[in-house]
């Protein structure tokens, strides 16, 4: 079994590059079919949803599209503080728009209904919520998602954008805390 330690913590591997790269390609062979001709805008939650989001983008075969980056915090360390602080906003107009929020994993649902509640003070056409994880385990708020990539248990985990006080983002792999 392929372990990583970061910081002080042990992580062992949990979801392979390979599975991941598959669940986004039948993400964004759904989101071709369904968002072509909507003129969508990707929203990318910054810093952990930008492999994630980069990995989709490139599948998204329509022109008509446009992603940007918002930056949100709601944790410290291996836990969720409870509280969203809003640090960087959104520059483009959405106000008739379908905007879809790309999200590497949803778990409190703190996060997710923050900037929802956000955007729709924007008056955009339709929200539309896409993550690559989902912890329903952990869901503290109820959450509206229109794709999900795969559903996994209430575990910490690093890699493929996701990290432990910054670092283990560059895995191309997903890992689990050993416990």
């Amino acid at each position: 079994m392929k372990k990583v330690k970061i910081l002080d913590k042990e992580f062992e591997l949990f979801i392979p590059y390979e599975k991941i790269r598959s669940v986004v390609e039948q993400m964004a062979e759904t989101m071709n079919k369904e968002l072509a001709g909507k003129d969508p805008l990707f929203l990318c939650i910054l810093n952990g949803s930008f492999m994630f989001a980069a990995e989709l983008f490139k599948r998204i075969d329509f022109v008509e599209s446009e992603i940007s980056f918002v930056k949100l915090a709601s944790y410290q360390g291996d836990s969720t503080t409870g509280r969203v602080k809003h640090l960087i906003g959104l520059n483009e107009e959405i106000e008739g728009r379908t905007v879809v929020i790309l999200e590497d994993i949803v778990d409190t649902g703190i996060t997710i209904n923050n900037i929802m509640e956000q955007l729709e003070l924007m008056k955009p056409k339709e929200v539309q919520v896409a993550t690559l994880l989902l912890k329903p385990d952990a869901l503290q708020k109820e959450v509206d998602l229109k794709y999900v990539g795969m559903e996994i248990p209430n575990d910490f985990i690093v890699g493929y954008g996701l990290d432990y006080d910054g670092y283990g983002r560059n895995l191309i792999d997903i890992y689990t805390v050993v416990k």
